[in-house]
């Protein structure tokens, strides 16, 4: 046999065990987990880190500041460093919309080793603790949230006895680079952490979603949140993965009443929010990076590649192989597309934004090396990320 048709071989054996072994990532059917309303209300501090988010607070604060809560809520919102105005418009959405209780607050410019939005997020923590509140709600300024958004939450974390409830929440997908890398982002990063093995007890797999996360405040005082995870550009897996190595019970899922506002119009924008933290997932290891380049050859490229091969030579079981191994691509992609209420005929090209990926993976890792380190929102950062927690 020839080496295009071991090759092949080896992807359909690939695609083969990820569709059977690798968590059934693939479905879409994981979320919110059974609810059930606790006797006692307990108390949520809804913490909004926000750096120039003036463009989208119009579309998400109010929102949340229209939660039907049961119990005690109020909303810190922290304006970090922001030269848009966001502090001034969120102090006159809340005067328009009324609802919950908002603070607005700025922390001023972050000391060394802090990256990111954590240094913003410490601050609002700092201000909800002084409310001795039970849980808190730590959300970004683009996420909507329906108006029992928080009730539901509450209630799953209450009927599971969970420490982290989180929920990623559905990204816009309007324009045409949306459509075709959006729903992918999503896919992949469930098959990297399949949210089945998340909520199980024992699973060392560990990961949240930084736009919704619900966590208990005691369990986010022995943690360390977030000064433990300061270093963290990759922060939400970072806690999660801090959260879980503590003993804590965490769950993730996909939303269906949480929403990102944030567009992307331009493939530009799509490849700067994923090239800002590809090569920290990697925790900067060129090794790492090489193994992941040709994972992405084999799993996502060899398919397609096989089939034209084998239809221009002859190659009859090189066309075969690759053809299956692409059917069983699209198939796993399908449900995504579904959940994103976009077309299949997206399934099958599915190696085409897996190949945009790679190189905005590649293109992280070369950003980094200049030296320039992390970045985010107009601030670099001279240390490189440090993601805590074990290994998945």
């Amino acid at each position: 046999m020839s080496a295009i048709v071991w090759t092949a071989a080896v992807s359909l054996a690939a695609w083969l065990w990820l569709l059977l072994f690798q968590g059934f990532f693939w479905r879409t059917d994981v979320r919110l987990p059974p609810e059930r309303d606790p006797a006692h209300w307990p108390s949520v501090g809804v913490v909004v880190p926000a750096r120039d988010e003036a463009e989208v607070l119009p579309a998400s604060l109010p929102s949340l500041l229209a939660q039907d809560y049961p119990g005690h809520a109020e909303v810190f919102l922290v304006d970090d460093g922001s030269s848009d105005g966001t502090g001034e418009l969120a102090r006159e959405l809340a005067r328009r919309a009324g609802g919950l209780p908002l603070t607005v607050s700025s922390p001023g410019e972050p000391p060394a080793g802090w990256t990111g939005k954590l240094w913003a997020v410490r601050h609002g923590i700092g201000l909800a603790r002084a409310r001795g509140p039970e849980y808190l709600l730590l959300t970004d300024a683009d996420i909507a949230h329906e108006p029992d958004s928080l009730r539901r939450l509450v209630a799953a974390a209450h009927a599971g006895g969970f420490d982290v409830v989180s929920q990623m929440a559905r990204l816009r997908v309007e324009s045409l680079c949306e459509r075709l890398v959006v729903p992918a982002f999503v896919y992949f990063f469930a098959q990297l952490y399949p949210f089945r093995r998340i909520g199980r007890r024992g699973s060392r797999t560990a990961a949240a979603a930084g736009g919704c996360v619900l966590l208990r405040a005691e369990t986010a005082e022995r943690a360390r949140i977030p000064d433990a995870i300061r270093h963290a550009v990759i922060d939400d897996v970072a806690l999660a993965r801090a959260v879980k190595g503590g003993g804590g019970h965490i769950w993730l899922g996909l939303a269906d009443r949480v929403d990102s506002v944030r567009p992307y119009p331009r493939l530009h924008d799509l490849w700067r929010m994923v090239s800002r933290s590809a090569y920290a997932q990697l925790r900067h290891n060129p090794l790492v990076l090489l193994g992941t380049v040709l994972g992405l050859a084999l799993v996502y490229l060899v398919p397609p590649v096989a089939v034209v091969v084998g239809l221009a030579t002859g190659g009859t079981a090189t066309a075969l192989l690759g053809g299956c191994a692409w059917l069983v691509m699209a198939g796993t992609y399908i449900p995504m597309l579904r959940y994103y209420r976009q077309p299949l005929w997206l399934a099958p090209l599915l190696p085409f934004t897996a190949f945009l990926y790679l190189l905005m993976t590649v293109d992280s890792a070369v950003q980094h090396y200049p030296g320039r380190g992390a970045a985010w929102k107009g601030r670099t950062y001279a240390r490189p990320d440090a993601v805590v927690g074990e290994e998945r």
